[in-house]
């Protein structure tokens, strides 16, 4: 990771906040885009661009090219920005399916669209996604959701194909991540069964590493421990 500039999305988030700092713990220079507002001031080694509606996708074009400009080059991107929604199909509502795209297939979409002309110019493109282990096979409540997250697994793949020798893109499916969220929600689950950050950034950085340089359209699961 020693020199490598990274883009994370979400990177205020529980899992962009591990991410960032364990991929700047091995050398990484890091811009972390959010939709949350940033205090912190720009550094030759970090800028954070927040307020960045990444759904739409002006401001996620704005937003990569100026850490393109900050740092001169981009050489990965990672997708967490999205969003979770528990909620049946029959009495849920049509703007919770349109809200889990805009949050997790939009996202996704419009960062890599703006990032891979800057991936491309580099020895070592990467974009890393996270979709999901739940949108292999949805339960019930979980259809908006996993739709989206599936929309990420075949965005990966088409990405994958097209960019084939000049970028990598893969994903990372998860499945619980043990959030403090997550631990609110389902108080009673067995937490030790559940993947932690520290674990899921581990295999992230792996696919945005040199080491990975022969994997790309991947759908790797991580976690669900028995």
């Amino acid at each position: 990771m020693r020199g490598k500039v990274l883009v994370v999305t979400g990177v205020l988030g529980a899992i962009g906040k591990v991410v960032s700092e364990v991929a700047r713990s091995r050398g990484a220079l890091i811009a972390g885009i959010d939709h949350a507002p940033s205090q912190l001031p720009a550094t030759p080694e970090r800028i954070e661009i927040g307020g960045v509606d990444l759904s739409d996708a002006a401001q996620a074009k704005t937003a990569v090219d100026r850490a393109a400009k900050h740092f001169g080059r981009l050489d990965v991107l990672i997708n967490i920005a999205g969003g979770f929604a528990f909620e049946t199909v029959g009495d849920g509502d049509i703007a919770t399916w349109q809200r889990m795209h805009a949050l997790n297939v939009l996202t996704a979409l419009n960062t890599s669209r703006a990032a891979l002309p800057h991936l491309a110019e580099s020895m070592a493109g990467r974009i890393v996604n996270i979709g999901a282990m739940g949108a292999l096979q949805a339960g019930s409540g979980m259809g908006p959701y996993a739709a989206s997250k599936a929309g990420v697994h075949r965005l990966t793949e088409a990405l994958a194909s097209e960019w084939k020798g000049k970028v990598t893109v893969n994903a990372v499916l998860p499945s619980i991540i043990d959030t403090k969220a997550n631990r609110a929600d389902m108080p009673k689950a067995d937490f030790s069964k559940w993947v932690t950050p520290q674990e899921l950034a581990e295999v992230i950085l792996f696919l945005a590493s040199d080491a990975a340089s022969g994997v790309t359209g991947a759908l790797i699961p991580v976690g669900g421990r028995m």
